[in-house]
């Protein structure tokens, strides 16, 4: 019986290939659970006067590592399940707030990808990604280098 859901190999992920995930609605529920389980309890993310008062947007807005971690997320599902073996570098560049409601997916373009030096059953990927919302703005870029395993011979 064949297992779906498989990752790509590094043979799989050629430079200059680009591809888009589903998208994912940022909702109250998904805020309160992340600042809540990662202690990550900054008033403009739990009290909704100081927003409304005070924060730079008036509303109630995504941590950015929450953004990050769901983009992960849906690149992980439809791309790294047993294949991707470690995320080796990261560059990441917020260039506007996710508010709740959003709806987010992330658009990968391949960068660069070779061998491992050290283990030819292994390649390394960097990839640019966009997190990207509803109305087609990018509210994050981020580069992650991935350790992938190749295809098995």
């Amino acid at each position: 019986m064949q297992l779906v859901g498989l990752g790509w190999y590094f043979e799989d992920l050629t430079v200059g290939r680009q591809f888009r995930t589903i998208g994912r609605t940022i909702t109250e529920a998904d805020i309160v659970n992340f600042v809540n389980c990662t202690g990550l309890t900054e008033v403009f993310f739990i009290n909704q006067e100081a927003i409304a008062k005070d924060s730079a947007f008036g509303r109630r807005f995504a941590p950015a590592a929450l953004c990050y971690c769901f983009s992960e997320a849906l690149i992980a599902q439809a791309t790294l399940q047993y294949t991707g073996l470690a995320m080796l570098h990261l560059e990441l560049d917020i260039k506007g707030p996710v508010f709740m409601n959003d709806t987010i997916h992330a658009e990968c373009e391949v960068v660069e990808a070779r061998l491992s030096r050290k283990d030819p059953s292994r390649g390394i990927v960097k990839t640019r990604v966009h997190i990207v919302k509803q109305d087609g703005t990018v509210a994050y870029e981020y580069l992650p280098t991935r350790m992938m395993k190749c295809r098995p011979r």
